[in-house]
């Protein structure tokens, strides 16, 4: 990223805010020239910019102790407001979990990520920086690299575990989504379902429309304007005595997809508690696992700079691992 050579000016996209420190402003701290002249107002909200990675000096992020530096004509400072991950919960937080992140594959156009259950990959709308995201922990992953940028290009649920791919450059976004609207690329999970599942392996169809009041997934017909068609292939693992793996690939990618389609067939997930359609609490003796029983295992998608297919998979956590054990253990004579 080249730091400005004028007054003021945007890097591309619009992103970060650049300034040359005048010979007028020679020798002022720098939380007071960030109140005074780059529109944060107070010296402890400069302070938080800085805190929160959101400063730029020269064209590399500034250090929170560096508030008190005086400037001198000539330094470049920027100002990255809507820097990816920089409104986040607290650096604490952040440096708590980061080690819950498992980078699966990284290179210039793109990263993919194997999301721990629990975390949401984005904030909610309204909710910026109530709770630590996966795009906060990768924002604090690269956050040395000022060339850093980062787009959510799918998302999974919160209590869903496995793969999420995020792109670095707008180019990249822009043809991955394309691929994601063109069901071009191959999504797999695997899913621990209620019950007994016949046939052994076949395709899910529905019409779902969204609740955004509820915020939740219904069944829908055909004719209503919200509807929309979900459609996902399944094939039976394992079976166990309460419950059985499943392999899903998704065809479409709506929200909540899968636990609604297995749900309304009457084999909710293993501790999934919304989609249920009626269907009794969990048999007595199944294990628990505190989470909706669900990881996205296996991504196949086009490079969006070479073109070339990329295939990633993320193993099971512990406690999706723990759980099959379980259930393995309980199927023997």
């Amino acid at each position: 990223m080249l730091c400005c050579s004028s007054a003021i000016t945007l890097t591309r996209d619009d992103e970060m805010q650049e300034w040359i420190i005048a010979d007028a402003d020679a020798d002022m701290r720098l939380d007071l020239w960030l109140a005074r002249r780059a529109g944060a107002g107070s010296r402890s909200r400069a302070s938080a910019w800085l805190e929160r990675g959101k400063v730029f000096l020269n064209g590399r992020p500034a250090e929170p102790g560096e508030a008190s530096l005086r400037v001198r004509p000539g330094l470049c400072v920027g100002v990255w407001i809507d820097r990816p991950g920089s409104a986040k919960a607290g650096d604490r937080a952040v440096r708590e979990l980061k080690d819950l992140l498992r980078v699966v594959h990284e290179d210039a156009a793109l990263v993919v990520v194997d999301k721990p259950a629990g975390l949401l990959v984005e904030p909610l709308p309204d909710r910026e920086g109530q709770e630590v995201t996966v795009l906060d922990l990768l924002a604090g992953y690269f956050h040395h690299d000022v060339r850093a940028r980062l787009f959510v290009v799918h998302r999974i649920d919160r209590d869903t575990s496995g793969l999420v791919l995020f792109a670095r450059t707008s180019a990249a976004r822009d043809e991955l989504k394309e691929q994601f609207e063109q069901r071009a690329p191959l999504r797999v999970y695997q899913a621990v379902l209620e019950g007994t599942i016949h046939p052994l392996r076949g395709t899910w169809r529905d019409q779902l429309a969204w609740d955004a009041e509820k915020l939740r997934q219904r069944k829908a017909h055909a004719t209503d304007a919200r509807a929309k068609e979900a459609v996902a292939e399944y094939a039976v693992l394992e079976q166990f005595e309460q419950a059985a793996l499943v392999e899903v690939s998704l065809v479409t990618g709506k929200r909540n997809q899968i636990r609604v389609q297995a749900g309304v067939r009457g084999h909710p997930l293993l501790g999934e508690r919304q989609y249920r359609f009626g269907s009794p609490p969990e048999p007595p003796g199944v294990p628990h696992i505190g989470r909706q029983a669900l990881h996205a295992w296996r991504l196949r998608f086009r490079h969006p700079s070479t073109g070339l297919p990329v295939t990633v998979t993320a193993e099971p956590p512990p406690d999706f691992a723990q759980l099959l054990a379980t259930l393995r253990q309980r199927r023997r004579p």
